[in-house]
């Protein structure tokens, strides 16, 4: 069985991007060699990444033409991509295809054989999946900044989702990289 990761940085108050989408110049503040070295084994765990649409799309303009990025270039490129989305027709990305209904399709694709899939940024996707019970871990880089305002990553719920912390560590930059897993019931 696969595990289904969420992967974000995020501000000491919340947020995943400021008030405007890719808005997210505060990641400068955190990255450094362990963030770049978190992403390359990236490639090693994971097989398949899936975004929301806002971020895939911000995600397929980047990255096919990003510079001097390498190694995490080529894996985002390379690795196989699903594009959750009701109004996008064609992906426009190498290794894409496009989703409209996540649960049932990450349901299967979970208990199939393979590596970690990974969620990165796309809060609206990572909360309907955590609601959904789909996430088995959660990792955030709090970033040492206070945005003042903007997307949070965590949307408001009708009910607490417990959370069982499994390994935390320090950047350089002051950053916090955390891990969680949700807590079954």
């Amino acid at each position: 069985m696969r595990k289904l990761v969420v992967w974000n940085l995020m501000t000491l108050d919340g947020y995943f991007e400021g008030a405007k989408p890719w808005d997210i110049d505060f990641h400068n503040l955190a990255w450094g060699p362990e963030l770049r070295d978190l992403a390359e084994q990236f490639e090693e765990e994971g097989d398949l990444l899936v975004f929301g649409r806002k971020t895939y799309e911000g995600m397929a303009s980047y990255w096919p033409t990003a510079e001097g990025e390498g190694k995490i270039k080529a894996y985002m490129n390379g690795i196989v991509k699903i594009a959750v989305s009701t109004t996008m027709t064609e992906p426009g990305w190498n290794n894409a295809r496009i989703v409209t209904d996540p649960i049932p399709e990450l349901t299967k694709l979970k208990q199939e054989s393979g590596k970690t899939i990974f969620i990165f940024g796309s809060a609206e996707l990572a909360d309907t999946l955590l609601k959904a019970g789909l996430v088995d871990e959660v990792r955030v880089c709090i970033v040492p900044v206070i945005l003042g305002g903007g997307n949070p990553l965590f949307k408001p719920a009708e009910a607490q989702v417990p959370l069982k912390l499994i390994e935390s560590s320090t950047t350089q930059s002051g950053a916090v990289i955390l891990r969680y897993e949700p807590v079954k019931a």
